[in-house]
């Protein structure tokens, strides 16, 4: 089969993955497979006691714990995040699954909004994870969520704006957290000018 390529953008959280691996042995004294290798082993057999159990018996910070814990319950657990071109298989999976069956009918609405976030600038990457499809400048600047089997949310970060027009506030400024609007897209007809144009001003605030 041919090279073809994707057109979702590698996660951040790879890059940061890669670095972790790379500094596991210096930080910790040993390698992925060497840690994965010794909690299979040695470990206890649930990741709660696994945890204390690093934390406590090996010294490992949170961050590392939760990392080397997650990893050992299996090949794959974790490893999408690997490589980018283990990210882009697992983003193309991310999508099919997100949309298939009852939420099979949102995919032309999830594919107009694609293409509508992507259309705004060639630095512009989506990067889907297992629920969301975040949509990146330097920043997350909005996502596209299947919430229900008839409803996506398009959310933005729009800060500490008053919700005004068909905005709904998500409670995201009060929470410190980047999506901090959304609005309801059930049909094609909802994705108008009003949408168009707060999209827009995520990506311009995002500099």
């Amino acid at each position: 089969m041919p090279n073809t390529k994707s057109r979702y953008g590698v996660h951040p959280g790879v890059a940061i993955t890669q670095k972790r691996i790379a500094e596991l042995k210096g930080k910790t004294g040993r390698t992925l497979s060497e840690w994965t290798a010794l909690i299979r082993h040695a470990g206890p057999p649930d990741r709660k006691k696994r945890l204390e159990w690093l934390k406590h018996e090996h010294g490992l910070g949170m961050n590392y714990a939760m990392f080397l814990a997650e990893r050992a319950e299996g090949e794959g657990r974790g490893a999408d995040l690997d490589s980018p071109k283990a990210y882009l298989a697992a983003a193309e999976r991310y999508v099919a699954e997100m949309f298939a069956g009852p939420r099979a009918g949102l995919k032309p609405l999830y594919e107009e909004l694609l293409a509508l976030g992507l259309g705004l600038g060639p630095d512009v990457q989506a990067c889907p994870c297992q629920t969301i499809v975040p949509l990146y400048r330097k920043h997350v600047f909005a996502q596209i969520k299947p919430a229900t089997r008839t409803r996506i949310d398009l959310g933005f970060a729009l800060g500490g704006r008053r919700a005004e027009g068909r905005l709904i506030s998500t409670g995201g400024y009060e929470k410190k957290d980047r999506i901090t609007h959304r609005i309801p897209i059930e049909s094609a007809e909802d994705i108008d000018q009003e949408v168009t144009r707060w999209m827009r001003v995520a990506y311009e605030e995002d500099q």
